[in-house]
């Protein structure tokens, strides 16, 4: 089971998810996206909430009003970190979570530390977390065929993306071609074809010699 809820409109259309226990988390590490930002309590048991960013977008572009919604959502899914203030919330784009065979189940680390960072959440804010809270809806998705359709949707992006560059590319040699084809056959016309003024009027005289000549 995944649950997932909208943030503030004026944030924009974005969404937030989490899984239902370690288990679903393990999921979601393995069939995350690019553009999924994970978010947990720092040194507590928390939910892992993800932020799914727009195609192209990357973790600075994550406004303050849509951080204190992911804040807020994780920090009220953690059993102790709801009932303190001013706990940690680390953060970190999901290509940056590490999961090797010795660690449990739902557990992970980083592969860059410098790539986590941290937001204070100073107290649970009742206003935001019911806003998200009505905005809740559980789902079973299929995570793997979502990321295989994904992957797949993506090279065939790549694959089109590869036969437009040679289609260019062989437009472009083409006009070259064409190009220097044109400019020789203007050399060879200025070189071979064209007759100059003098030798046009060298020409007539000739000519009229050999009239006189003939008369």
């Amino acid at each position: 089971m995944v649950f997932y809820f909208k943030a503030r409109p004026e944030a924009g259309d974005y969404t937030l998810f989490m899984g239902l226990d370690k288990h679903e988390n393990e999921e979601l590490i393995k069939y995350g996206f690019p553009e999924d930002i994970w978010f947990h309590v720092d040194k507590m048991s928390s939910a892992h909430v993800y932020l799914r960013l727009h195609k192209g977008q990357i973790i600075d572009d994550i406004s303050e009003a849509l951080l204190e919604d992911c804040a807020q959502l994780v920090k009220a899914n953690s059993i102790q970190g709801n009932k303190v203030n001013n706990v940690d919330v680390v953060y970190t784009p999901w290509q940056n979570l590490k999961k090797t065979a010795s660690m449990d189940v739902g557990q992970v680390g980083f592969h860059n530390p410098k790539a986590v960072r941290t937001v204070r959440v100073e107290k649970r804010i009742n206003e935001i977390v019911n806003r998200l809270n009505r905005t809740k809806v559980e789902r079973k998705p299929d995570l793997k065929a979502e990321r295989e359709a994904v992957n797949a949707a993506e090279r065939a992006q790549r694959k089109q993306q590869l036969r437009d560059k040679k289609r260019r590319e062989e437009m472009e040699r083409l006009e070259k071609e064409r190009q220097a084809e044109v400019r020789s056959y203007k050399n060879l016309m200025v070189a071979e074809k064209m007759t100059s003024n003098k030798e046009i009027a060298s020409a007539s005289k000739s000519l009229q010699e050999l009239e006189e000549d003939f008369m």
